[in-house]
C-alpha cells in the first residue's frame, strides 16, 4: 500500500494497545479468578489502583460480574475488546479480513463467556484468538510499517501494564528490548530519549516502575 495517514497510524498504533490490553488483563483475571473466590481481602481494589482504573465495584462478585463484562463501563475487558474491534473494522482494508476475523472471534467467545456457567473456558478461546491475531498480523499483513505499528502499539501498552502491576525484571527488560527496534522502523514520531532512559530504567538495582509507566505513557 501507499502513504499511511495520521489518521490509520492512529487506529493501527491502538489496534496494538487495546489487543494488548484485553490479553494482559483477561490473563491476570483468568489466573485470580479462582483464588479470589477463597480470599477473605479483596485483592480486586489493589488491581484497580495498580492499573489506575476506578474501583466501582461493591464486592469481588460484583468485580468478577462486571470487570470482564460489563460493556457500561470503559475499563471493562469488553469495552477494550470492542475499542480493538471499531479500530480493526476501520482498517478491513490495511489487515485484512482473515485478519480482523479473529478480533471478530475474540468478542464471539467474549459474549459465550458472560452467559457460561464456566466462563473461563470461552475467556481462554479469547486468549487464543488475540494471539491467533498476532500471529496472522505477521503472516497475512505484508507492510511492515503496518506490522510495526501495530507491535508499537502492543509493546507500549505491555511495559506500560507491567510496570503498573510490579513484573519482574526480565520481563521488563525483554519488552524494552524488543520496542526499541520496533518503533524505530514504525515511521510513528517518538522520543529516542524516552526509550534510552527505559533501557537504563530496567537496569537499576531498585526499578522506579512509576518513572517507567511515566516515560513509556509519554515516549510519543
Amino acid at each position: 500500500m501507499g502513504i499511511i495517514s495520521v489518521e490509520q497510524t492512529d487506529r493501527l498504533y491502538w489496534l496494538g494497545r487495546y489487543s494488548e490490553r484485553v490479553y494482559t488483563t483477561l490473563r491476570l483475571y483468568s489466573n485470580s479468578f479462582d483464588t479470589m473466590i477463597d480470599e477473605i481481602t479483596d485483592s480486586y481494589k489493589e488491581f484497580c489502583r495498580m492499573i489506575d482504573i476506578p474501583d466501582v465495584y461493591g464486592s469481588k462478585e460484583d468485580f468478577q460480574a462486571k470487570y470482564p463484562f460489563d460493556e457500561e463501563n470503559p475499563d471493562s475487558i469488553f469495552s477494550n475488546l470492542n475499542r480493538a474491534y471499531d479500530n480493526a473494522i476501520v482498517l478491513r482494508e490495511e489487515i485484512g479480513s482473515e485478519t480482523l476475523s479473529y478480533i471478530q472471534l475474540a468478542i464471539y467467545d467474549m459474549n459465550k463467556a458472560r452467559v457460561s456457567r464456566a466462563p473461563l473456558i470461552e475467556m481462554q478461546r479469547v486468549i487464543d484468538n488475540i494471539l491467533a491475531f498476532w500471529g496472522i498480523v505477521d503472516d497475512y499483513i505484508d507492510s511492515q510499517q503496518i506490522r510495526n505499528i501495530i507491535k508499537t502499539g502492543k509493546r507500549i501498552e505491555r511495559i506500560d501494564l507491567y510496570a503498573r502491576l510490579g513484573i519482574d525484571r526480565k520481563e521488563l527488560i525483554r519488552e524494552v528490548n524488543r520496542l526499541a527496534p520496533r518503533i524505530e522502523r514504525s515511521g510513528i514520531r517518538y522520543d529516542k530519549g524516552r526509550v534510552d532512559r527505559l533501557k537504563e530504567l530496567v537496569q537499576q538495582p531498585q526499578i522506579d516502575y512509576y518513572r517507567i509507566v511515566n516515560e513509556v505513557e509519554t515516549i510519543l
